[in-house]
């Protein structure tokens, strides 16, 4: 399935028309399928390699020294979270995946909640600090999303902007590992919606991520190298009242020929600072669409969903 395209070079262009020509693009897009690609998204070409380069080099190393930065009283915030730890929500099977954590450094002097430190890798000096670099690339881009997709909803461009700065977002570098015997299931990663505002993904080493459109037909998902994935999470789909939609998705099993070849995935997933609300918009709210969700804030709600994928006791 070839995804709605969009190019943010047309948002940042100075120029109106094709500022607003992107926003109803992205909106009808998100509220129709819930992903699209976008290109011209200023995310380096050499910095997506040097980050893939070094999370595979990470994930090579022994399980004594990943383990090392494993701490399970972040929850999985930060650092090393070990295979098959976390499951999809309402599965109980753990999802064969490894995956590392960077978060939130908070560098301008603003007063916001404290954020676990992160975790530094010692054997691979470039890892943290490409990390961080990338961290803010996404930061920057998925800001930028968010402007266009506030003005799409009738609010200010820069709704998002005060809630995004400094936010609780993760950058999260996946490792699903080489099938060596046959599998119970077809499902890498079981069927989920995202917990956050949006989710950027770059790239990924191998094919497996497949949506569930609106027909209930799972069809694989495709960008081309110069294009991420960027599509809508929870957050959003309740501060919308279901007006812009959280898609469901997951990642399958790759052809019997591939089982001995690793998959990398290197998600962003833009979180917004914990007291921000997610109480539907009064927009979005009528006879046609009742409320459909309890207020909450971000912390909340992302603390109840870090329980329910068994990360958080």
């Amino acid at each position: 399935m070839n995804i709605p395209v969009v190019d943010l070079a047309d948002f940042l262009s100075g120029d109106e028309s094709r500022k607003q020509s992107f926003v109803q693009s992205l909106g009808k897009a998100y509220e129709e399928v819930g992903f699209v690609a976008v290109k011209n998204h200023g995310i380096p070409d050499d910095l997506i390699a040097d980050l893939y380069k070094y999370v595979q080099q990470f994930y090579a190393q022994s399980d004594d020294v990943k383990l090392s930065y494993e701490k399970k009283e972040l929850a999985g915030q930060r650092g090393y979270t070990s295979f098959g730890r976390e499951h999809a929500k309402g599965f109980d099977a753990p999802d064969l995946k490894e995956f590392f954590q960077y978060g939130q450094e908070v560098a301008d002097g603003e007063k916001t909640e404290d954020y676990p430190d992160n975790v530094t890798v010692n054997e691979i000096p470039q890892f943290t600090p490409t990390l961080h670099e990338a961290y803010r690339a996404f930061e920057k881009s998925g800001t930028a999303l968010l402007q266009a997709i506030a003005i799409y909803l009738g609010l200010d461009e820069h709704y998002f902007d005060k809630w995004v700065h400094n936010g609780n977002s993760i950058l999260r570098a996946i490792h699903y590992p080489p099938i060596k015997g046959e599998p119970k299931s077809a499902i890498r990663a079981e069927q989920h919606e995202d917990i956050n505002l949006i989710t950027l993904l770059v790239g990924a080493s191998a094919d497996g991520l497949q949506i569930l459109t609106k027909q209930g037909e799972w069809v694989g998902v495709t960008s081309l190298p110069e294009q991420i994935v960027v599509n809508v999470g929870d957050m959003l789909q309740r501060l919308t009242n279901n007006k812009l939609r959280s898609t469901t998705h997951r990642v399958v099993n790759p052809p019997r020929e591939l089982w001995g070849t690793s998959r990398f995935s290197i998600p962003f997933f833009l979180h917004p600072k914990s007291e921000m609300s997610l109480a539907s918009l009064e927009s979005t709210i009528d006879e046609s669409h009742p409320k459909a969700y309890e207020d909450a804030t971000a912390g909340e709600y992302l603390d109840e969903r870090l329980r329910e994928i068994g990360l958080k006791k």
